[in-house]
């Protein structure tokens, strides 16, 4: 879970981008899915809060992400560095600064294949390895997921989503007491991806 544990310290946990629009009828985790991988592209601003037991404030960062269904996660961090990340099923990346990719050591292709269903909303990819609790309506929701691998045991307690038409909040409570909370704002959907984010994520 080395891997898992990096992408928690590093932006793009994130987790997250689960940003679709909801639809007007109620809700079951089939639905669910269907909605959240609806939006050929979905855009926005995040910020990340990093809550450690050893600090008394949480570190912060602040960027934008682009999601697109069935191809990966561009993730953008502004502050308090600037740094470019690429997920897909290839593994996960960072851009130099010739615009090449470099891959990022110490992902498995199991853990970027359940962090991208984490991201993109697979209710089945994620059930195999956590159990789901979807409550609400489609303009206040939640769903609660609590790991049933011995391995996301380990490392995670529970990770919660809140959300109304889009994705508003993520909090993953990890195992000894630390937790990430990502906050989407801005988020809106697209019918494509920009000429440079289809170039970079399909480099």
């Amino acid at each position: 879970m080395i891997f898992l544990r990096q992408m928690l310290r590093l932006p793009v946990l994130t987790l997250c981008a689960l940003l679709l629009p909801a639809a007007g009828w109620a809700f079951d985790l089939a639905q669910l899915r269907e909605q959240l991988t609806a939006a050929p592209v979905v855009r926005g601003k995040f910020v990340q809060e990093k809550h450690l037991r050893s600090l008394a404030e949480p570190l912060v960062s602040r960027g934008e992400f682009v999601l697109a269904t069935g191809k990966g996660v561009l993730w953008h961090l502004r502050s308090p560095l600037e740094q470019n990340l690429r997920i897909t099923l290839q593994g996960v990346a960072r851009k130099l600064p010739d615009d090449t990719w470099q891959p990022a050591p110490g992902s498995s292709n199991r853990e970027t294949q359940l962090f991208l269903a984490l991201l993109s909303g697979d209710a089945e990819g994620l059930a195999e390895n956590f159990n789901l609790r979807l409550e609400g309506t489609p303009t206040d929701w939640r769903v609660l997921m609590t790991p049933s691998s011995l391995l996301l045991r380990q490392v995670f307690t529970d990770i919660e989503i809140r959300g109304g038409t889009l994705v508003q909040r993520i909090e993953l409570r990890e195992t000894q007491g630390d937790r990430t909370v990502l906050r989407m704002e801005d988020a809106r959907t697209a019918s494509s991806l920009s000429d440079d984010a289809q170039r970079d994520l399909t480099d």
